[in-house]
């Protein structure tokens, strides 16, 4: 896997004439971590390049043919001979979307060194907006550059995590530096109006007339604009190699960079403080993010000038002060920008590989997306939702519950009569503020694929899964909706996680999909009745619909027919059944103060019964200490034994285990205590937490779960 760095056509990648982007490139991609992995692709001139990896795209001249569109194009197909995970453009925004056309679905990221609004391809507000949905990161070199980038820009923009800064760096000097300072005063730059030059110039006429003993260095040129200064005190050197630049800064006592123009961000400045020097600065741009210490210079002119240069030299103290300031506030290294970039390219190079970091995993901030159930006042809170919010939390993760169905039942209006474009309008405002590392979704069916996909562009960084719990098998209810269910975001979540073994559905091969049991939960299961007499032998609640809360008048299925058949067949048996014959479904409390008096629950689910589905139920029958009755052609006999589960064939089958057990205390205790130890400690909500985070993560575990066979 390599790192494609793309130079500004033209850009002199060697230390003969290098330019900023070429010094900043070479510095910390030389100490990069993944410097064995970087390519530098530019065109120069210069024989000597700087010593990284290095390809140069040579261009026949056409004067009918645009330079620039030829050195991307060309570009375009050397890149393909090598393995390229991470496009890294410089300075050019126009070649973002050029790129995007020639090699699309690819990796990029945008560095700026000058500012957005006065570049090619960034001019505008929806070229912008472009750039941010196509690029990864888009990188500046302070914040005023930033700033930039999003004026006139909606406020969502603001917050993205694709626009991140990072300083240019610069090499920090021991603080002995300091013994060798002389009386210079030095200027770096264009001998231009837009430096200040021509500001510096008059002022720095009267200083060496004052201070004889002071001398002023002038390094740099200007062939489009004349600023005469003649002075025998001050030296005009012309362009220097960047090494001879330094050496000039590491003898200079006071360093100017009046900048006229907003400088997006001052390569002198930093370097001077970095060398230990006195610095004076305009207000201009970036220059203030430069230094951490530096005399402001608040209104630009060779009087105030003057003046600050004046009270340096004469206040040896004071300047003395400043110097030291600037080496030990100084923080724009080489290798802490370096660290930077290359925390940026761990989290994409990482995450490309399918995985983050063993820190950042163990604290993810999730945002879990389900029905909550707050507008029923408690009935269902103890639902599967819970338990896996339960588990995130345990994990020690920041979870934000978003509760899908109470916003939308909540927001509901004439213009938005299902409340689902007010529901997927908050979840966008949600991501802003939060900004989740994970978004869980569990039956969200009013967020739509769509939303997920802009998501996704918004938050490259982000991992997306989805649980579902409703039954799959083919003469089961709702097949054909369920089903739709699952596969309208199969494609736009990482993963998706089923109470369904993904291999007795056809429709889900190929998908990354996973089963997850019905997780248990400690603070939900809390019953033992295997410690305790029971005065009824077999449990079983039926409902028409959780939401509904009631029986539907008119409606059967085909477990009351196999009910109906068990009970007529098994006598001197004591059933304690909810949801038929007019007697109404039980929930919440009401529940757990029933099945606290029986020795049994039996597992039963609509339709023919399918490998490894259970409706939660499973969980609240095994998980209080109650003997599971569970058909075996669920397949669980791959998790637990006859001591700790029973398994029909039919309802004869169970009737005689029913009367079995329901005879011998000592049996059903038993079974009903090994279940229970076993479901809790193998099937529980921080274990199915782990796993939907780890297989959405795509983190890999030497140790697999129980129950992933």
């Amino acid at each position: 896997m390599k790192i494609a760095i793309l130079l500004p056509y033209k850009e002199n990648f060697s230390p003969e004439y290098p330019g900023a982007v070429s010094l900043f490139v070479n510095e910390t991609s030389k100490i990069s971590k993944y410097k064995k992995d970087i390519i530098v692709f530019g065109n120069t001139d210069y024989k000597k390049k700087y010593s990284l990896r290095y390809i140069n795209i040579n261009l026949i001249k056409n004067p009918l043919l645009s330079q620039t569109r030829e050195y991307v194009n060309k570009f375009s197909k050397i890149q393909k001979k090598y393995n390229i995970s991470l496009f890294e453009v410089h300075n050019r925004p126009s070649y973002i979307f050029q790129l995007n056309k020639n090699i699309p679905n690819k990796i990029f990221s945008l560095f700026f060194h000058n500012d957005p609004l006065s570049m090619d391809g960034s001019k505008t507000i929806e070229e912008r907006k472009k750039l941010l949905k196509i690029c990864y990161k888009i990188i500046f070199n302070s914040n005023w550059s930033k700033k930039r980038f999003l004026e006139g820009m909606e406020n969502k923009f603001v917050n993205s995590n694709k626009l991140v800064v990072f300083f240019q760096s610069a090499k920090k000097n021991n603080i002995s530096i300091l013994n060798k300072k002389k009386n210079w005063i030095t200027f770096v730059g264009k001998l231009n109006k837009a430096k200040g030059y021509d500001v510096f110039a008059k002022a720095i006429k009267n200083i060496l007339n004052k201070y004889p003993n002071w001398k002023a260095k002038i390094i740099g040129d200007e062939k489009r604009e004349k600023i005469e200064l003649k002075h025998i005190n001050a030296d005009i050197l012309g362009f220097l190699p960047h090494n001879k630049v330094l050496e000039v800064f590491k003898k200079t006592s006071i360093a100017v960079a009046c900048s006229r123009w907003e400088e997006p961000f001052g390569r002198t400045s930093l370097e001077a403080s970095a060398s230990g020097c006195a610095v004076i600065i305009t207000e201009k741009g970036g220059l203030p993010e430069t230094v951490t210490n530096a005399k402001i210079l608040k209104d630009l002119n060779a009087k105030n000038l003057e003046q600050i240069i004046k009270r340096l030299i004469e206040n040896k103290k004071l300047r003395n002060e400043y110097q030291k300031l600037s080496l030990k506030n100084f923080y724009l290294t080489h290798e802490y920008i370096t660290n930077k970039i290359d925390n940026y390219r761990d989290d994409k190079l990482k995450f490309y590989k399918g995985f983050f970091t063993k820190r950042s995993r163990n604290h993810l901030r999730i945002l879990h997306i389900t029905n909550f159930n707050e507008r029923l006042d408690g009935r269902l809170f103890f639902n599967t939702g819970r338990r896996i919010n339960n588990g995130f939390i345990r994990l020690g993760h920041s979870v934000l519950g978003f509760s899908d169905r109470d916003i939308q039942k909540y927001y509901k209006s004439f213009g938005d009569l299902k409340g689902a474009k007010t529901l997927n309008d908050k979840l966008k405002k949600t991501c802003y503020n939060y900004k989740p590392d994970l978004i869980i979704l569990g039956h969200a069916d009013l967020i739509s694929s769509d939303q997920i996909s802009e998501l996704r562009d918004d938050y490259p960084n982000t991992r997306f899964g989805q649980w579902f719990l409703d039954p799959l098998n083919k003469k089961g209810p709702d097949y054909d909706r369920n089903k739709k269910r699952i596969l309208d975001k199969i494609d736009v979540v990482d993963a998706s996680f089923l109470t369904t073994s993904p291999d007795a559905l056809s429709f889900l091969k190929d998908k990354n999909s996973f089963f997850i049991p019905n997780p248990s939960d400690s603070s939900f299961e809390t019953l033992d009745n295997y410690k305790k007499p029971c005065n009824v032998d077999v449990f079983f609640a039926l409902s028409h619909g959780v939401h509904r809360g009631v029986l539907k008048s008119g409606k059967t299925d085909d477990r009351i027919t196999f009910l109906n058949k068990l009970v007529s067949i098994t006598p001197d048996i004591k059933f304690d059944i909810y949801g038929i014959k007019k007697i109404q479904p039980i929930w919440a409390d009401h529940y757990f103060k029933t099945i606290q008096n029986a020795k049994m629950g039996l597992n039963l689910s609509r339709g023919d019964a399918i490998k490894y589905y259970s409706s939660d139920r499973i969980t609240q029958i095994i998980g209080n200490g109650l003997v599971c009755l569970i058909d075996e052609k669920t397949k669980y006999n791959n998790f637990f034994n006859s001591n700790e589960m029973v398994f029909y064939k039919n309802v004869n089958d169970l009737s005689e285990k029913i009367i079995k057990i329901s005879k011998d205390e000592k049996l059903r205790k038993k079974i009903a205590m090994n279940g229970k130890k076993k479901y809790m400690k193998y099937f529980n909500s921080d274990l199915v937490a782990q796993h939907i985070i780890n297989k959405t993560l795509d983190i890999k575990v030497k140790k697999r779960n129980y129950w992933e066979r």
